[in-house]
């Protein structure tokens, strides 16, 4: 190999004509049980608080869970941003890999710490914990994946990835409905869980299994290698050629790689101080900041309502819990169906275009439930809905924020507009729940929904990625 191979643009353009996953199929999975912990943990909460609530408060019981699940969500959220703001500029400037081990650990450490607690305010601060590790985690993880994953397929493989948020999602609501509610004949509860007088600590048995989850994909995560992308910007070029030939070898051993095109553009960062000057100080990647972070901000209200809160909301709505919980455990079917769907589809059209399929599905969805009263079946249906629709562009619309920032600050990028974004999530559900009750399912619906409607308005001012190098479009 020469030297002039060996240079920058090179190996970004040996890179990008690689048209298929070129990594061990391994490593899908191996980031993606990464993933699976950190959805589970999300979604966990959904069906369990109501008894973790009544246990830790006094003063609870299942009608009034939903007066006491706002704080813990939107701590949690701002632990989010307290990691993603410190840990992510340090996977720009140190590297992606490492940082992925220590978001696990942190994640990991703050699920144990949770299981173990015995009042209010402990469950508070060790959801702030996990949300440190949580909301570095998901900005790593997305970052590392568009930087590895073909060019053509850069929202594909971040949807394969979220097929593992989704099955994390699913495991996280179903262990809930068995082991924190009580054996209630179908349809209106789960005939064969667990919980009851003598069995009320099913909610710690969640977190503690998180934490096991945590454990394995931190030791899974010893084997990737780190990013080409992040090696080229930083000016290890050997280290990056070593990743780059054998992602052509893994590639060649199956098709036919195209010719080379014309050398990229590449900016080399080397010792460049803090990412924030690379992104907040150019004009255009100010304006992205904008529009990406308007647009998780408002929509991370809907999302958050319903993948954290729609157990406490159906019960404040006069829904027995194991009603409320079968109700939102079905709907997860949803979520994974959701996953497929962009697999299958997520290229085909501009990122941007997604949201308004995702609001429209999510609006529709809440209607149903919202006028089922309690026929179960018809709820079931408006909740599968809803599922599918608010999940839907999440996986495009983290590949399409990772394209709009440069390699030297595309996890920063990530971390200022979607990190910080979750606030909207945390100030949502600690707003819009306990007014659920007093605006009827209806009006409820309308209202959480709306913001995703919202957020599809805004996301049709950001730009086209789809197929563009990355370089071009985020020099």
């Amino acid at each position: 190999m020469t030297a002039a191979d060996k240079s920058p643009g090179a190996l970004i353009a040996r890179m990008d004509r690689i048209p298929v996953w070129s990594l061990p199929g391994l490593f899908v999975g191996i980031i993606g049980v990464g993933f699976l912990f950190t959805f589970y943990d999300i979604f966990d909460i959904n069906v369990s608080f109501i008894q973790t609530c009544t246990q830790i408060v006094p003063t609870c019981t299942p009608a009034t869970a939903a007066n006491y699940i706002g704080l813990p969500v939107l701590l949690n959220l701002v632990g989010y941003v307290i990691g993603t703001l410190v840990l992510s500029p340090l996977a720009d400037r140190v590297g992606r890999r490492d940082l992925l081990l220590v978001t696990m650990v942190i994640t990991g450490l703050g699920s144990v710490l949770t299981a173990v607690i015995d009042n209010y305010t402990w469950f508070v601060i060790a959801r702030t914990i996990t949300g440190i590790g949580i909301g570095a985690d998901l900005a790593i993880v997305n970052t590392y994946i568009n930087e590895m994953a073909p060019r053509h397929g850069r929202a594909r493989y971040t949807a394969l990835i979220f097929l593992f948020s989704a099955l994390g999602a699913v495991l996280g609501i179903w262990l809930g409905l068995w082991l924190t509610t009580p054996a209630t004949p179908l349809p209106m509860g789960l005939p064969f869980a667990v919980a009851g007088p003598t069995f009320a600590y099913g909610w710690r048995i969640m977190y503690l299994l998180g934490g096991l989850l945590a454990l394995v994909g931190v030791l899974l995560r010893f084997q990737l290698p780190e990013s080409a992308r992040w090696l080229i910007a930083r000016g290890r070029l050997d280290a990056a050629a070593e990743v780059i030939d054998m992602m052509e070898h893994r590639a060649s051993a199956r098709i036919s790689l195209p010719v080379v095109e014309r050398p990229a553009v590449v900016r080399v960062v080397g010792s460049e101080m803090m990412p924030y000057s690379a992104i907040l100080g150019e004009p255009m990647y100010l304006g992205r900041i904008v529009v990406l972070f308007a647009m998780w901000f408002v929509a991370y209200i809907t999302v958050y309502s319903f993948g954290a809160g729609f157990t406490t909301i159906l019960a404040s709505l006069n829904y027995a819990p194991p009603e409320a919980g079968l109700i939102a455990a079905v709907g997860t079917f949803g979520f994974v169906l959701c996953a497929v769907v962009a697999f299958a589809y997520g290229e085909h059209m501009e990122r941007h275009a997604w949201l308004p399929i995702s609001a429209l599905l999510t609006l529709v969805g809440g209607v149903i439930v919202a006028l089922a009263g309690h026929r179960v079946d018809l709820s079931v249906v408006g909740s599968v809905l809803i599922f599918f629709g608010f999940n839907l562009w999440v996986p495009i619309a983290y590949s399409w924020t990772t394209e709009n920032f440069p390699t030297r600050a595309r996890t920063t990028g990530f971390a200022l507009v979607d990190g910080v974004g979750h606030l909207g999530g945390g100030i949502g559900v600690l707003i819009i729940a306990p007014l659920i009750p007093h605006l009827g399912p209806l009006h409820a619906m309308l209202l959480i929904c709306g913001f995703l409607v919202l957020a599809a308005i805004i996301a049709q001012f950001g730009t086209s990625t789809r197929s563009r190098m990355l370089e071009e479009v985020s020099p």
